[in-house]
């Protein structure tokens, strides 16, 4: 073995050995850090560069779920008060046949008619309640909205269902007075149950079609968040592994260079 004091290779190689297990060390280092194996595009322009239009992509269905979620809830408070108008509807049927009934007393039609204006009352106070977000498709023509299904613009709508609130202005002017009212009345009232009855189908159809899409769309989202993470994400486990063996390669490589160091004192050794 030549020895040299202007030259120490072994302390070179040593050298060269300790920079490339500092430079591996901080790579797994920052992995177990930051969680990601390209965290920025000092990790790898190309694939950071990828990821983050996927992350701009993520973002817009994002926006999409929030559209369709609001069109969902609405929907569902539109049909709960549908639900509720058509139950209620039946026992205002049952009591106009009874305030249909000719032979029945005055008194008696006193108490069923109002009993009759308790649940026209209701009826209005459901309507009224059918609001989502200052929104009321039951009693407003131009309520319809539309919401975003997807990122390029397509949308749903959920149409209004004002004919439910002016099919029932006519029928809540309808009297019950005489048994001949009560009898013009169950007319109207057909009239309104029909409206009610076309809205409940129009309205659950409407709302099913952003339920779909919105599962649509979180499905796409969840195979997109998977992809990124495949692309991405560290294996924080052999990440671990890694650390823990260039940090011994560290040592090992520190050595070596203290004893590469210690080699050109033996040409002392020969001048003794």
């Amino acid at each position: 073995m030549s020895l040299s004091v202007n030259t120490n290779m072994g302390a070179m190689r040593a050298l060269a050995s300790l920079r490339t297990t500092g430079e591996t060390l901080g790579v797994y280092s920052k992995q177990l850090q930051t969680g990601y194996r390209v965290a920025d595009a000092m990790d790898d322009a190309s694939t950071f560069s990828v990821a983050q239009g996927i992350r701009a992509n993520l973002q817009a269905y994002s926006a999409v779920q929030n559209s369709l979620a609001g069109g969902v809830g609405m929907g569902s408070v539109t049909q709960s008060s549908l639900s509720n108008i058509s139950d209620l509807v039946g026992n205002m049927q049952a009591k106009l046949t009874q305030l249909a009934d000719g032979s029945i007393g005055a008194s008696q039609r006193t108490i069923y008619a109002a009993d009759f204006n308790a649940m026209t009352s209701q009826v209005s106070t459901f309507i009224a309640m059918a609001n989502y977000n200052g929104v009321n498709l039951l009693s407003n023509a131009s309520a319809a909205r539309t919401f975003m299904a997807d990122t390029s613009g397509t949308t749903l709508t959920m149409a209004s269902q004002s004919g439910v609130s002016a099919a029932f202005t006519t029928f809540a002017t309808s009297s019950v007075s005489s048994a001949t009212a009560a009898t013009a009345a169950l007319t109207s009232l057909t009239t309104f149950q029909t409206a009610v009855g076309t809205a409940i189908g129009q309205n659950a159809t409407d709302t099913r079609s952003l339920q779909l899409q919105s599962k649509f769309v979180d499905a796409i989202s969840d195979a997109t968040t998977t992809g990124l993470g495949q692309m991405i994400d560290a294996d924080i486990g052999k990440a671990a592994a890694q650390v823990q063996s260039q940090q011994v390669r560290q040592q090992l490589a520190v050595q070596q260079l203290s004893m590469a160091n210690q080699q050109p004192a033996i040409l002392l050794s020969l001048m003794r």
